[in-house]
Parts: structure tokens; sequence; C-alpha cells
């Protein structure tokens, strides 16, 4: 029966696809042949939802999936690094980074609405210390490291920290929550603590990048770009929260439709946040508005917000296959030199060595044993979702400012994010879903009720 049913969902996905290319030659014509920009984006958006499906349909036993952005990041450089097909499949630059905005602008968005009031008050010092202490350490090491070994400027150099220092909810969420399902670290609150924490996390890596955004494209003297840094980050949370507050009063709850009004509203909102500040010349301040935008808004629909969410992600489920395989489309293999590849998987390596153990020591005296320990340890290395939305901007902003020397860098960013991904992603879900049930207690009421919920499933499914 489960077979007949993923049988008739890859059916239908097919089917899906075709009517897809259909409707776009039936109403572009001559602008959807081979070659040109509609062409590319169908056949990319396809190629990376089926990558995604076929990388997902590949796991252990008890293990959860390979997250399906990697199979999306893959299709994508398949697209772009084969012969004849790349030509076929091409699109336009200033398309992609309009595109990939925009799915910066969604995922920051469902961020935000993700974020948790409630366990943001009542955060223990764990908690804080998990979040920041490794993400900090990590930027740091990475700036230092990637400034000697890959000859970046300094600022650029805590840009690709920043970067790097992020963990992938994408990756971490799922994986923890099928571990909870099953009681695995549930009594100690080991599930709880890094799904909190992850969010925070980014947070504190997208305003660090901001601010380096900020002063790597500025003009003038240090102190004064430095400055108009900080104050894109100022008026990236200032007006996320006068739009967060309107979004509170508008539309009111009488209204028809009020959760498609809502999240028309604040999708519209997020994708103006991200390009006016492009057009303003705060490109760093878009992003941090959208976060705040949307937290804000949550925070006043309280139990209202979940709707809002899911639309949400319905959309995240469009633009992600899109995000991920144009950032792969970026990278062609023929132009990378083996000597800046190896550096950067350098660069990464001690980066990922000092996260690791930065992570054992802030969760010492925390009330965990050593097999936990180092469990929360493993899980804290993932990178993906930030990687690839933060990985491609400084990339676009150097091609909007016409300087070739300032595109080498982004592209050396950019680089360093995938190449994050492509070992991070994988590595991690594995890491996870190897290592939990061994080094995890699993709490007994947790597990007898997921046994028992598992053999009703069972005996439902014999009567069917």
């Amino acid at each position: 029966m489960g077979e007949e049913i993923l049988s008739a969902e890859e059916t239908e996905t097919s089917l899906l696809g075709l009517l897809l290319f259909g409707v776009v030659w039936a109403v572009t014509g001559p602008a959807c042949l081979p070659g040109q920009n509609l062409f590319g984006l169908v056949i990319l958006f396809l190629s990376a939802v089926c990558g995604g499906k076929l990388i997902s349909a590949c796991r252990l036993p008890r293990t959860p999936p390979i997250p399906a952005l990697l199979g999306m990041l893959l299709a994508g450089v398949v697209l772009r690094n084969v012969p004849y097909v790349t030509a076929a499949v091409s699109v336009d630059q200033s398309w992609s980074a309009a595109l990939r905005n925009v799915s910066l602008a969604v995922i920051l968005t469902r961020a935000g609405l993700g974020l948790n009031a409630a366990a943001l008050k009542r955060l223990k010092a764990v908690c804080v210390r998990l979040a920041v202490g490794p993400c900090v350490l990590e930027a740091c090491t990475v700036a230092v490291v990637s400034h000697f070994l890959l000859d970046l400027p300094w600022i650029w150099s805590f840009m690709l920290g920043c970067v790097l220092a992020a963990v992938s909810p994408a990756v971490v969420v799922p994986s923890m929550l099928i571990l909870q399902a099953e009681g695995f670290g549930v009594e100690k609150g080991v599930p709880t603590l890094l799904m909190a924490a992850g969010s925070f996390d980014d947070i504190l890596a997208i305003t660090g990048f901001t601010t380096c955004l900020g002063v790597a494209f500025g003009t003038g003297s240090t102190w004064m770009n430095v400055g108009k840094g900080v104050l894109e980050v100022l008026a990236g949370v200032l007006a996320g929260g006068v739009m967060g507050v309107l979004l509170h009063f508008f539309p009111s709850q009488d209204q028809s439709d009020v959760v498609l009004r809502r999240s028309c509203l604040l999708l519209g909102l997020s994708v103006f946040s991200v390009f006016a500040s492009l057009a303003a010349g705060l490109g760093g301040a878009g992003g941090l508005c959208t976060l705040v935008l949307a937290f804000i808004a949550g925070l006043s629909w309280a139990e209202h917000k979940a709707p809002v969410a899911a639309v949400v992600g319905r959309f995240w489920d469009v633009f992600q296959p899109l995000l991920f395989g144009l950032i792969g489309a970026e990278i062609s293999i023929s132009s990378l030199s083996a000597y800046t590849v190896g550096l950067g998987v350098a660069t990464l390596c001690v980066g990922l060595l000092v996260r690791v153990l930065v992570t054992s020591c802030v969760v010492l005296f925390a009330g965990f044993n050593m097999k936990e320990k180092i469990f929360i340890s493993l899980a804290w290395m993932p990178k993906a979702t930030v990687q690839a939305a933060l990985g491609s901007t400084a990339l676009d902003m150097a091609r909007s400012a016409g300087d070739e020397q300032l595109q080498k860098y982004g592209m050396d960013v950019l680089t360093v994010a995938v190449l994050a991904i492509l070992v991070t992603a994988p590595v991690g879900a594995l890491a996870i879903g190897l290592t939990g049930p061994k080094l995890l207690q699993r709490d007994t009421h947790t597990r007898d009720q997921c046994e028992h919920e598992s053999n009703h499933a069972d005996r439902l499914e014999t009567k069917l």
C-alpha cells in the first residue's frame, strides 16, 4: 500500500512538471525555447525537485533521510557543468539574483514565524551559551584562517565566518523531531534544546553578516563603514518592528480570508524589504528587517500564526528548489582551482573543529552525561539553509558594483559556502541519525506510546 501511494505521488509530480512546462511554453512561445531564461528556469526547477526526491530516497535503516536540499544543489551543479546542457539551460544573472533574493525573503519569513517567544522568555543559560559561544568563536576562527589561507581582506573574512557559523534548521529540526518522537533524549530535553538554540544561532550569524556586508560595500573611512553597518542593523530592526506592528492591525480579524490576506501582506512586505534595502544602498538591512517583521507579526497573531506559517511553508516548497538549484548553477567546476577548493575545505574543517570543541565546553555543567555531550557536539555541525540564502548575496552586490576584485572575493565566499553544504549536510544528518539512538537515553513512556501508536496503525492497515 505504501509503494502504491509513493508511485501515485511520483506520477502526480511528473504530470505536474509536464503541465508546468506546457503552460509556460503555451504562454511564452519562443521565450521558452532552449537557451532562453524561462526554459532554463523551468528545467532547473524540475531538475532540482527530482534531485531532492532522489537524494531523499537514499537512506540507511533507522536514520533520517539525507536532506533533499543536497540533491537540489547537486542538480544545479550538474546543469551548469555538463557540456551542451549548460548552453541550453542558462539563466540570466539578473534573473538568478532576483529569484535568490525572493527565496531569501521567504526563508527568513519562515524562520521569523518559527521563533518561539515563550521559549525565548524561559531560555536557560545553557541554551544561550549553546547559541552564542560556538557561533561567535567559529566565525572568528574562520575569519582568521580564511584571511591567511584564502587571502581575503579582514572584512570579507569575517563575512565568510558569519556565513559558515550558522547551523542549519533544515537539517537539525527534522532529525531532532524523529529522535524526540521515539523518546531519545526527551528526559534531558536534548532535542528541545537544540531546536530552540538553532534559531538564535542563525539570528546571531545573520546579524553579523549584515554588519559586515554594510562595511564591505561602504565608501569612505573604516569608521564610517562600521557605523554604516551598525546603522543597517538598527534600520532593519526598526523597520521590521514597525511593519510587524502594522500587520497586527491590518488586516483585521473580521475580514474574510484573513489567513490569505495576512500571508500575502507578510510575504509582500518581506520581499519589498529585501529589494528596497538593496535599492537604498543598505543591502544588509533587508534580511534582518524580514526576520524581525515575521517574528513580531507572528507574536501578535498568537495562536492564529499557524495557518499563516503553513502558507509560507508552501511558498518555501516552491522556492527551495529554485534557491538551491540556482546556487548550484553558480558553481563552474572548470573555473575552480584545486588550490581554492582545498584551502576552502581546510578552512571549513578548522572552523568545525573549533565549533565541536567549544560546544563540548559550553555544555560541561548543564547536567548532561558524556554521551549526551558528544551527541550535542555532533548535532551542532550541519550547515545548509543560511549558507545558501546568504552565500551569494555578497557576490550579487559585487556584480552590481562592477568591481572584478570584489566579485572574486564574493565567488570565494560562495564556493566555501557550497562546500560547507556538500560536506556537513549529509554528514551531520547521518551523524545525528546513527549516534542518537546509541548516545541518548530513551524515555520509557514516550517509547511505549510510540509502540502503541505503531501497533494501532498496523492493525488499521491490516483491516484495510
